[in-house]
């Protein structure tokens, strides 16, 4: 066993050289990262990526767009012929389409390459042709990238900080009191511990709809085939002694299972091969949900921060230290839910949200950002009389009833710390202000040849991701 590992491990070396010594002489690769926590829209942002790179009049401030230097983008066989295809074609007909609607959420790994023929431009443009930079976009559940933070943690660790995030969260409390009625010291009964375990998904999948945002481990969430499997029914326990034959001691073991065969083969075969990444994230739907679940987000921004290995990927660097991510994006998404009045505000309350985070990537070399996007936008903007003055407010189609209607969700505060501080104080609810969201339904689109689908600052995302190697 040990041999094999050794060899599997000399193997992989022997192929990250070949592949860094043969890149700079073939055509450059892009890996590009797409991921955020449940509803912060990876598919659609993907797809309206893509379909913007294909079409491009609406992204002026992606700079080899707007000069040209981009003559042509299509679609290509992705690389890795052992993941499923992002099913691109079907979801730009869904949104697009007379009756308009999102797609599911991401619920696995997925890959596309987009193959792009740029003319250089400068002083040497003339002396060459044009050439093919690839795109490879990974899409991927965030839940699965919060796991990696699992791998520096025991078992008994994880147990403590589980059962301290539970308390007061939705079926907290059911779990809390299933959990109290068993002994971990006791003998494993397959049926009590399936019963634990399911107790346990319940209170996280609670827990996520209701907008928070550490709800690990991920594959509870989204278990695809395996849904049922020893590896996903453990739950964290109390002290335990750990004799022989126990449930205490049967977590434990799977709890290490879980790491070494869901989360670091994820780890070593697709999240380390990424040198961008985007972290789409749902500011908007955690200020709605209060400030326990900004502050849940402000600490797992941090964790997932951890997960990456930032840095310049210079040649030598990827040489002999493997590659790491060069650009890091934290999006905030669904800004057409705001007037562009307050989008400023968004993206500055993002910025503190993720500082902890940044500030480690910044020190470790990579390049960061923080900005206030939507993807596709569902909405346009209006004012409208009220009774203290004109309101700036948003209108679009209702998701649930398909009705026009006016929007006002609040007036975000210029200093973050407004909301950070109550955050961090562990604060019930904010005391001064009240926010909304509300449901947009897909806007009907008619485009005009040669554009993609209306969003707000894609291409300007675009060019802080790839702007430089095109």
């Amino acid at each position: 066993m040990v041999i094999a590992t050794i060899a599997d491990q000399i193997v992989r070396g022997v192929d990250a050289v070949t592949d860094t010594l043969s890149a700079p002489f073939s055509e450059p690769v892009i890996r590009l990262g797409v991921t955020g926590l449940s509803r912060a829209g990876k598919t659609v942002f993907i797809t309206s990526l893509v379909a913007n790179l294909m079409d491009r009049g609406r992204m002026p401030q992606l700079v080899a767009a707007r000069e040209g230097a981009i003559r042509t983008a299509y679609l290509q066989p992705q690389p890795d012929d052992t993941l499923p295809r992002f099913a691109y074609e079907s979801y730009l007909a869904q949104l697009t389409s007379p009756t308009p609607s999102w797609p599911e959420g991401t619920r696995q790994i997925s890959e596309l390459r987009l193959s792009l023929k740029v003319q250089p431009t400068g002083l040497l443009s003339g002396l060459s042709g044009p050439r093919t930079v690839h795109l490879d976009i990974v899409d991927y559940p965030g839940e699965w990238l919060l796991d990696l933070g699992l791998l520096d943690l025991t078992y008994e660790a994880w147990s403590a900080a589980a059962i301290a995030r539970a308390k007061g969260r939705p079926l907290g409390d059911a779990f809390l009191s299933a959990l109290a009625a068993i002994d971990p010291d006791a003998d494993l009964d397959e049926s009590t511990a399936k019963a634990l375990a399911a107790s346990f998904t319940a209170h996280l999948n609670a827990s996520r709809e209701a907008g928070f945002s550490d709800c690990t481990p991920g594959r509870f969430l989204l278990p695809g085939d395996l849904a049922g499997s020893p590896v996903l029914t453990f739950a964290p326990l109390p002290a335990y002694s750990g004799a022989r034959k126990s449930l205490g001691r049967e977590f434990a073991r799977r709890f290490e299972s879980y790491k070494r065969n869901v989360v670091k083969p994820f780890f070593r075969d697709h999240f380390a091969k990424i040198d961008r990444q985007v972290v789409l994230v749902d500011v908007l739907g955690a200020i709605h949900a209060g400030p326990r679940a900004v502050d849940d987000l402000r600490s797992a921004m941090a964790a997932i921060l951890g997960a990456f290995r930032p840095g310049r990927n210079a040649f030598l660097t990827r040489l002999f230290a493997g590659r790491r991510v060069e650009k890091i994006l934290f999006a905030a998404t669904k800004a057409d839910h705001l007037h562009h009045a307050q989008h400023a505000q968004l993206t500055a309350i993002t910025e503190a949200l993720v500082r902890d985070a940044k500030d480690r990537a910044d020190f470790a070399g990579a390049q960061t950002a923080a900005m206030s996007i939507a993807a596709l936008r569902a909405t346009v903007e209006e004012t409208v009389e009220h009774r203290d003055g004109p309101l700036d407010v948003v209108r679009g189609r209702l998701l649930d009833t398909g009705k026009q209607a006016a929007f006002y969700p609040g007036k975000l505060p210029s200093d973050p710390a407004h909301l950070l501080g109550p955050a961090r104080a562990g604060a019930q609810t904010w005391l001064d202000a009240d926010y909304s969201v509300m449901s947009f339904a897909p806007a009907h689109l008619e485009l005009r040849p040669g554009d993609g689908p209306p969003h707000i600052r894609l291409d300007k995302a675009a060019q802080f991701l790839i702007g430089d190697r095109l």
